[in-house]
């Protein structure tokens, strides 16, 4: 699986909707799911929680959680379902986070992670992968970093994804932690010269294709695996329309953002007829004209009408149409000029 770019995993935001549309602006990007905990896994409502589209793939699975046996059973589940991955959440900071102990409060216990992705590979035959931070709180990061990678690789794992801030558990809301303490983009790229024999994809703070092309860029005698958008891929994803050419070296054209709805408009479609609202579809796209003439009048009018009852593609198309008026506006006040 080529990992050169993926899409992080969101809470909130990363839902199936939003899968499908992003795969109209890439088809060789890797998707995540939002992070699922294993208990919810095997005891919830399996359909809601893991269903997906054929059209997704390649789409991996993340799981949240720190006891092996349910994580084993959680994974094997969603092998079933098809995914292509399986991904252990050992990064996130939130407060039920902490409570339930997963996400960024295990990088204090890499053995224990080690035997949830010991557990999992045994459970699955697809990849299972590790989301990390480089450290917690008062951790050395150098330290902290190395000691998790080195647990999970010598239980098999091969591929990390590692968000190159520290997880402050302590003092910082999740929202503040988005900012500090400061990237560490080079340590992540020291675990790749030191453990080349490993996959690395590098997430955090990446705001563009060309940063990501930076970053894939082997200047310093490094070559980093992979890249992970966060939050530019969802509040701008017109990009991910450049990132088969621009990342994955593919001889065809551009998706625009044009393009990317008329490829989106029949899982629209499909998904209305089966009583789903269009504002859990069209929620996912008030960036995508995002720099462009008539962007606010595409956001308006998806935010407000698209949740009005019976709302249908007709809403779309209104939004579309008020972009193209803009820019022909736009197009013709710098002829005149």
């Amino acid at each position: 699986m080529d990992r050169r770019l993926s899409i992080a995993p969101m809470m909130d935001w990363t839902d199936r909707r939003c899968r499908a549309f992003h795969r109209a602006l890439t088809g060789r990007a890797l998707l995540y799911t939002e992070m699922v905990t294993a208990p919810a896994v095997i005891h919830g409502d399996r359909e809601r929680l893991l269903g997906f589209d054929e059209l997704e793939h390649p789409v991996a699975l993340q799981l949240g959680g720190s006891d092996p046996g349910q994580l084993a059973e959680a994974a094997r589940i969603g092998e079933q379902f098809g995914y292509d991955e399986i991904n252990l959440n050992v990064g996130c900071p939130s407060d039920r986070v902490q409570s339930g102990r997963f996400g960024a409060c295990l990088m204090r216990e890499p053995e224990l992670v080690a035997e949830c992705m010991a557990a999992i590979r045994e459970a699955v035959s697809v990849p299972a992968t590790v989301k990390c931070r480089i450290g917690v709180d008062d951790q050395d990061p150098e330290v902290a970093l190395f000691a998790l990678v080195d647990a999970c690789a010598t239980a098999g794992v091969e591929v990390f994804i590692v968000h190159a801030r520290k997880a402050w558990l302590q003092g910082l809301s999740p929202k503040e932690n988005r900012d500090v303490p400061p990237l560490d983009y080079a340590l992540v790229r020291r675990l790749k010269r030191e453990r080349p024999h490993l996959s690395v994809s590098l997430n955090g703070g990446v705001a563009s294709l060309d940063e990501a092309e930076a970053h894939l860029d082997d200047a310093d005698g490094v070559r980093l695996d992979g890249v992970m958008l966060g939050r530019a891929a969802y509040h701008e994803p017109a990009i991910l329309g450049q990132a088969d050419r621009r990342l994955f070296g593919a001889s065809i054209p551009d998706v625009d953002a044009f393009a990317a709805i008329d490829r989106y408009r029949p899982y629209m479609a499909a998904r209305l007829e089966e009583g789903v609202p269009l504002a859990a579809m069209t929620r996912h796209m008030l960036g995508l004209m995002h720099g462009r003439a008539g962007a606010r009048a595409f956001r308006r009018i998806l935010t407000v009408e698209a949740v009005r009852p019976g709302a249908g593609l007709e809403v779309v198309d209104r939004a579309v149409a008020a972009v193209r008026e803009a820019e022909a506006r736009q197009a013709s006040g710098a002829a005149a000029a």
